[in-house]
């Protein structure tokens, strides 16, 4: 009869299991900060409610305005929150010391990654349901929802890997500055302004952005109309993104 061994077995949990227990972690604490809940939440909103009542003033209805705030979200949260998040934890070395447990380098980014798409997809279905509520009516089809989808995807990607080469490769300050101003610059860059309401010379330049791809492939899908160059625009700008924050972050300032 063999005797009973007692002895402890710690071990990591599964790669997996750390990474989401990172994810949820990452995004418990962003929900917590107060300024990113207004970047999150209150000014989305307030944009869905102006074009609710002031939108046909400034030429931009509700029908239009809606998922152009869908596409606001996701530049905001999967920009600016996550690069001002990292560049202050790269200050504190607090990814210095999280590297060193066994979630790792590549657990730490996944988890960081994937915290945000939690807190923008709840971000999306909330607002989805507040612009139906106020009057929106989206026009989906099938084939114009999945390009969607996958455009929303790759851009999430995109963003992300430009959230990380910045605040990867500059001081938190610069970072904040940085992040900051870039949100003001693209958001009317094919994010809340429809790419033919700029002069003609500058419309392929908007449409060779994220920013545009990620704009016009929402309006156009809630239309029912399925346009596929946005696809190859977010795909090149997500590999380009995610290979230069590979390149360039550091994990102390």
């Amino acid at each position: 009869m063999s005797a009973l061994n007692f002895a402890p077995q710690a071990a990591a949990a599964p790669f997996g299991k750390r990474v989401w227990a990172q994810a949820t972690t990452e995004a418990g604490l962003i929900l917590r900060n107060g300024e990113q809940a207004i970047l999150a939440i209150v000014i989305p909103v307030a944009v869905l409610i102006g074009a609710k009542f002031f939108g046909d003033r400034l030429g931009l209805d509700l029908q239009e305005m809606a998922p152009s705030v869908l596409a606001l979200v996701i530049w905001s949260s999967c920009l600016t929150t996550l690069a001002i998040a990292t560049g202050f934890e790269r200050r504190y070395n607090v990814l210095e010391r999280i590297s060193a447990t066994p979630l790792g380098k590549p657990g730490i980014l996944l988890g960081k990654g994937l915290g945000i798409s939690l807190i923008t997809v709840g971000q999306i279905v909330i607002l989805s349901i507040i612009g139906l509520l106020v009057g929106w009516r989206p026009e989906f089809t099938l084939a114009s929802f999945l390009v969607a989808a996958l455009v929303v995807v790759l851009s999430m990607g995109a963003f992300t890997g430009l959230a990380l080469v910045i605040s990867g490769s500059l001081r938190p300050e610069a970072t904040l500055a940085l992040a900051n101003l870039m949100y003001l610059v693209g958001m009317p860059l094919g994010i809340l302004l429809p790419v033919d309401r700029f002069p003609a010379w500058a419309q392929p330049v908007i449409n060779a952005l994220p920013t545009g791809a990620l704009g016009e492939t929402l309006r156009q899908s809630a239309q029912g109309e399925a346009i596929f160059w946005p696809l190859l625009v977010a795909a090149l700008w997500c590999v380009v993104t995610l290979l230069l924050a590979r390149k360039v972050f550091t994990w102390t300032s």
